[in-house]
C-alpha cells in the first residue's frame, strides 16, 4: 500500500511540474529558458571556455552553481563585445512598411526551388520540419531547412523596421532549436541534420545573432537557444563532412562558426582542422585550368563562393591560407569570366541551372584588379580589351568556348570533350551549345529536379545522352565515362587561332550496345562566320544512326529538304547537311510517350517544351557526317555546302548562297 501511494504521489509530482513548465512559444526571457530547459543551458555553458577574455562574470557565476545569472552575463559579453564586429548593425528605426515576398513568408508559405508550400504544424505546435512540400520532393525538405526564409525576413526587417518581422524570426528559431532536439550524434541524411543544412543555417544565424544581439524583439531565450545548437552544428560539420563541393559548404561553415564565436572551447581545433582540411580539398577538387572537377557550372560556382568566403573568414581571423589557396580562387573566376555568355549568363551543363554570372565577374574583376574581366562582363563597356581570346580552351576540363568578340551580339558556343566529372555528371560528352545575335540557338536539356514528382518524369532524361546534342547508336546513349582527367589535354586535341577554334574528342561507351562503335567528333569554329562540325563514326556492323539538335524553346523552328533552320525575328541557325547522306528529319517537341524527348529546364524544378530536330539514317560501316551550323541575325534562306577535297590531312569545304558570297574552310583531320 505504501509503494503504491509513493508511486501516485511521485506520478503526482511528475506530472504537476511537466504541465507547469511554460509552453516553448512563452519562452523569452533567461529565467524561462533556465527553468524549463535546465540541462541545455549548462551543456551550453559548458561548451564555452570560460577563461577567454571578458567571460570573467560569466565563469564566477557558473562556478557558484548560478545557472541564470552565468546565462544573462554571457549575454551581456556578447551584447557589448566586439566579436564578429563585420556582422553588427544598428538596429531600424520601428516601421510599419512591408516587403511582399517576406509577408509570404510570414504566412508560413515557403518558396523552394520555385515551388510555393505550406508548412504544417504538429500537435506539439511545431511546424512540421521533415514536411516534403507538395511535390513529395525530399529536396524541398532539405532546402527549407536552410534558413534562408528567415534571412529573407531578416533583411526585410532591417529595410522597414517593422517588428512583425523580428518576431517571426524570433519564433522561428526558437521553434527549429527546440523542436531538432536532441542532436543525433552521427552522419544523417534527414532535412534537419543532414550536412548541408547543418553548413547553411550556421552562416544563416551567425548574421541573425550579431544583427540583432541589440534587438529588443530577439529574446533573451532564442539568443541562448542559438548559443546552445551552435556548437552541435560546429560538432557535425568537423566529424561527419562530406567531400568534394559539400565539403567546401561545411568546412566553411565550422571556420564561421569558429571565428564568429572564438570563445567556445574548441574555436581553435575547429579552426585549425577547416584550414588544412579545405586546402587538401582545393587541390583534389580544381583542375589547374581553375575549373572544379564536377564540370558543372553551377556548382563550379558554389565551391568557388564558399572557397571565397573561407578565404574572408580568415582574413577576419588574422589566419594565413596558402598561397595556393589565393591563387586557386582566381583561377577559378578566370574560367567563369572567359566562359560567361555574351549575355552575362553561365554555361548551362550537366547538373545545373541557367543564371547570371556578371556580378560574380565584375566583383572579382574589381577585387583581383583585372579590367579585362569588367571588359568581357560589360560587353566592352567599361574595362579593357583582354590581350587574350576571344576563344579559350580549358585543357583539363577539355570545355572549348568559341566566340565572335566580347560584344553583346557575339556568337558563342560551348564544345565538352572533357571527362565525366566528379558528381552531377550528364551522360554528354561531345555535346554543343550554340549562341548568338543575343539569343540561345541550340541547348542542353538542363537538370530539372534531383527527387519529387518533375524528377520521376524527367530525370532520366535530363541525365541522358537524349536530352542533349549528341549521336545516338542504335537508340542508345553514352554510359558514365572516366570521373577525372588524369592529364591536360594537349594541342593535338585543340587548337585557337586568330581565324578558328578546333577541338577533337572521342567517345566508345554506350549503354547496352552490341558489338563496338566509336564516336569522334571534330569541332571547327570560323571566327565570326560559323560552326562545322564532323561527326565520325567507327563500327563493327550497320547502325541504325541519331543525329540530336536541341533547341531553345523561344525558337521556332523549321525544315528545308534537309536543313533545319530557325525563323526567329532576329538571332537564327540553320543546320546544313554536307554530302551525300540521306537523313529522315521529324520533329519532336514536348514527347512524354514512349520516351521522354522534347524538353528544356533552365532552372531546377522548372521546364517547358522544346524542339529536338533528329536526323535519322542507317550505316553500313565506318561513316563520316559533316555538319554547317551557320548563324545569322536574320533568316539566312540559301546557305549550301559542298566538299572540294578530302585528304587523310584535312578536309576544304566550300560555304555559298545566292548572293555569290562564298567561304573557304579548311579542317584538319
Amino acid at each position: 500500500m505504501k509503494k503504491y501511494l509513493l508511486f501516485v504521489v511521485a506520478a503526482f509530482i511528475f506530472w504537476g511540474n511537466l504541465f507547469a513548465q511554460k509552453n516553448w512559444k512563452d519562452i523569452k526571457s533567461v529565467e524561462d529558458v533556465c527553468s524549463t530547459y535546465p540541462e541545455q543551458m549548462k551543456k551550453m555553458l559548458d561548451d564555452f571556455n570560460l577563461d577567454y577574455p571578458g567571460l570573467e562574470k560569466v565563469r564566477k557565476a557558473y562556478q557558484k552553481g548560478n545557472i541564470e545569472k552565468a546565462c544573462a552575463e554571457l549575454l551581456e559579453y556578447y551584447k557589448n563585445g566586439n566579436a564578429a564586429e563585420y556582422l553588427r548593425r544598428e538596429q531600424p528605426v520601428p516601421g510599419t512598411g512591408t516587403v511582399a515576398s517576406a509577408d509570404t513568408i510570414l504566412k508560413n508559405v515557403f518558396t523552394i526551388q520555385n515551388v510555393k508550400g505550406v508548412v504544417p504544424y504538429l500537435e506539439d505546435g511545431h511546424r512540421d520540419w521533415y514536411f516534403k512540400g507538395p511535390n513529395t520532393d525530399e529536396e524541398w525538405a532539405w532546402l527549407s531547412n536552410r534558413h534562408s526564409q528567415i534571412s529573407e525576413v531578416f533583411l526585410a526587417y532591417f529595410k522597414t523596421g517593422n517588428p512583425e518581422y523580428a518576431n517571426y524570426i524570433d519564433l522561428f528559431l526558437r521553434d527549429f532549436i527546440i523542436g531538432s532536439w536532441p542532436y543525433p550524434e552521427k552522419k544523417s541524411s534527414t532535412s534537419v541534420w543532414r550536412g548541408l543544412e547543418v553548413a547553411a543555417r550556421v552562416k544563416v544565424w551567425s548574421r541573425i545573432f550579431y544583427g540583432m544581439i541589440n534587438s529588443n524583439y530577439l529574446s533573451p531565450a532564442t539568443q541562448l537557444l542559438m548559443l546552445s545548437s551552435l556548437p552541435d552544428h560546429a560538432h557535425y560539420n568537423r566529424n561527419f563532412h562530406a567531400q568534394n563541393n559539400w565539403l567546401t559548404m561545411e568546412i566553411s561553415a565550422l571556420a564561421t562558426a569558429a571565428t564568429n564565436f572564438p570563445e567556445f572551447k574548441k574555436s581553435d581545433e575547429w579552426l585549425d582542422y577547416a584550414i588544412v582540411t579545405i586546402s587538401e580539398s582545393m587541390k583534389g577538387q580544381v583542375y589547374k585550368d581553375g575549373v572544379q572537377t564536377e564540370l558543372t557550372s553551377h556548382y563550379h560556382n558554389v565551391a568557388m563562393r564558399n572557397f571565397e568566403l573561407f578565404e574572408e573568414i580568415c582574413e577576419h581571423a588574422n589566419r594565413e591560407l596558402p598561397e595556393f589557396f589565393v591563387q586557386t580562387i582566381g583561377d577559378m573566376y578566370y574560367y567563369i569570366a572567359h566562359a560567361v555568355r555574351p549575355d552575362g549568363d553561365r554555361i548551362l551543363n550537366n547538373d545545373g541551372d541557367r543564371g547570371s554570372d556578371r556580378d560574380l565577374i565584375l566583383h572579382a574583376a574589381e577585387k583581383s584588379n583585372r579590367p579585362d574581366w569588367k571588359y568581357i562582363a560589360t560587353n566592352g563597356k567599361e574595362g579593357t580589351l583582354p590581350k587574350d581570346g576571344p576563344s579559350y580552351f580549358f585543357p583539363w576540363a577539355g570545355h572549348l568556348i568559341s566566340r565572335s568578340g566580347f560584344d553583346a551580339d557575339a556568337q558563342w558556343s560551348f564544345f565538352d570533350v572533357g571527362p565525366w566529372g566528379s558528381g552531377h555528371q550528364h551522360n554528354d560528352k561531345l555535346h554543343i551549345s550554340v549562341a548568338a545575335f543575343g539569343r540561345d540557338l541550340l541547348v542542353d536539356g538542363g537538370r530539372f529536379a534531383y527527387r519529387g514528382a518533375v524528377a520521376d518524369k524527367f530525370r532520366k532524361y535530363a541525365q541522358g545522352s537524349q536530352s542533349h546534342n549528341v549521336i545516338m547508336i542504335d537508340g542508345k546513349g553514352q554510359a558514365p565515362g572516366p570521373r577525372l582527367a588524369e592529364e591536360p589535354l594537349t594541342e593535338k586535341y585543340y587548337r585557337i587561332t586568330d581565324d578558328y577554334d578546333y577541338a577533337i574528342g572521342s567517345f566508345d561507351d554506350f549503354i547496352d550496345l552490341q558489338g563496338e562503335c566509336k564516336h569522334t567528333r571534330r569541332l571547327f569554329y570560323v571566327r565570326g562566320d560559323m560552326w562545322v562540325v564532323i561527326d565520325e563514326i567507327e563500327t563493327d556492323r550497320p547502325r541504325e544512326i541519331e543525329a540530336l539538335w536541341h533547341w531553345h524553346p523561344n525558337c521556332n523552328v523549321k525544315v528545308e529538304g534537309e536543313n533545319v533552320f530557325t525563323d526567329n525575328e532576329r538571332g537564327n541557325l540553320r543546320i546544313v547537311p554536307v554530302g551525300e547522306q540521306e537523313w529522315n528529319i521529324s520533329f519532336v517537341n514536348g514527347r512524354e510517350e514512349p520516351e521522354i524527348q522534347g524538353w528544356y529546364s533552365e532552372e531546377y524544378n522548372t521546364y517547358e517544351s522544346n524542339t529536338a530536330s533528329i536526323y535519322s539514317t542507317r550505316i553500313e560501316g565506318d561513316s563520316k557526317f559533316i555538319w554547317v551550323l551557320f548563324p545569322s541575325e536574320n533568316v539566312a534562306n540559301d546557305i549550301k555546302a559542298e566538299i572540294i577535297s578530302e585528304t587523310n590531312d584535312e578536309m576544304k569545304l566550300r560555304v555559298f548562297n545566292s548572293k555569290n558570297d562564298e567561304w573557304f574552310v579548311t579542317i584538319p583531320l
